[in-house]
């Protein structure tokens, strides 16, 4: 019998060799699940000594019952499925993979970002219906001299202000958390959420989902934009009130919008936004490329193995008392 047992409660990989090797070599046997609802992690995972979880509710009431469980490990960056309060009253270490797909984020972001600023997915629409003239997309505005307003200066969005440097744009950033002179070091200008809101031509979002950026994006904050602002987000869709962002969208409020994330996924054909000419929407897949899957997924199982072994991890996002 294997000294610890791992519960994936479910994720849509091929496969899982390389967390079956990892988890092998500390005596650990994995099991893989199809969980959906609370009550199928409770019955797969209630005598696991670690939790690997992709989309699967992690609830008070599903914590409630990892007796056993030293960690609880997502295959993402954000935690939001996991009540992470609950993990720290019953002594566990809920982590994430913060740095796993950076690169591919942040380009996802930049092309949408240009996708709208140079309205390429309308364009190539109209070209198929014969419409090739340039009064078809006005008004068009240059990039260099306008504003880039990043909301969140974690990783990524330093990755996005780095790689946009050269396209003569003046950057700004809206963090709270950000200490003072952390985004002028390298040299992007610390703003208020407000100032953000007026100055920035563009606008992307990279913050993290929490109580208090739920619908950060409302009506009262498209209502204080530029009437041509352009508004990316490859954050988490419920930090945006779709309702007000399309509204702003189809009054013209706004210019244009990218987004990778909405708040129901996977989205489906009849949503809202796709209906719009001047809305370009991915399906939440501005993580992928088959490296950044590889090292996810090894990521993860060694955040596993390390605390498994009584070691501290590398990533963790809550602070029990373990």
């Amino acid at each position: 019998m294997a000294r610890f047992k791992v519960v994936i409660s479910e994720c849509y990989y091929e496969n899982v060799d390389q967390e079956t090797e990892i988890l092998r070599n500390i005596d650990a046997d994995l099991v893989r699940c199809s969980c959906k609802t609370e009550e199928d992690v409770i019955a797969a995972a209630k005598d696991c000594d670690a939790l690997i979880c992709q989309f699967a509710p992690i609830t008070r009431r599903v914590i409630e019952t990892l007796d056993r469980c030293k960690v609880i490990v997502r295959y993402a960056i954000g935690v939001d499925i996991i009540d992470l309060k609950a993990a720290e009253e019953k002594g566990i270490y809920v982590c994430n993979v913060p740095d796993y797909c950076i690169d591919e984020v942040s380009n996802h972001a930049i092309a949408l970002l240009m996708d709208c600023a140079r309205k390429l997915t309308l364009i190539a629409g109209n070209a198929k219906k014969g419409i090739t003239g340039y009064q078809a997309v006005k008004p068009m505005l240059r990039m260099e001299g306008k504003t880039l307003g990043l909301v969140g200066f974690g990783r990524i969005p330093r990755c996005v202000a780095h790689k946009m440097q050269n396209f003569g744009l003046q950057i700004i950033t809206y963090d709270p958390y950000l200490p003072d002179g952390a985004a002028e070091a390298v040299g992007v200008k610390k703003v208020s959420f407000e100032d953000l809101l007026r100055e920035s031509d563009y606008i992307s979002v990279h913050c993290p989902l929490t109580e208090e950026t739920h619908h950060l994006f409302d009506r009262e904050a498209f209502e204080k934009m530029k009437d041509q602002a352009v508004f990316v987000n490859t954050s988490r869709g419920a930090v945006v009130d779709e309702e007000a962002l399309e509204e702003a969208l189809r009054t013209g409020q706004i210019g244009m919008a990218g987004l990778d994330v909405t708040e129901k996924e996977p989205i489906t054909p009849e949503h809202p936004l796709l209906q719009l000419d001047n809305a370009v929407v991915t399906p939440h897949i501005a993580w992928y490329t088959e490296e950044s899957v590889l090292a996810l997924q090894r990521m993860v199982a060694e955040e596993t193995a390390r605390v498994l072994t009584g070691n501290p991890p590398k990533h963790p996002v809550n602070h029990p008392a373990v």
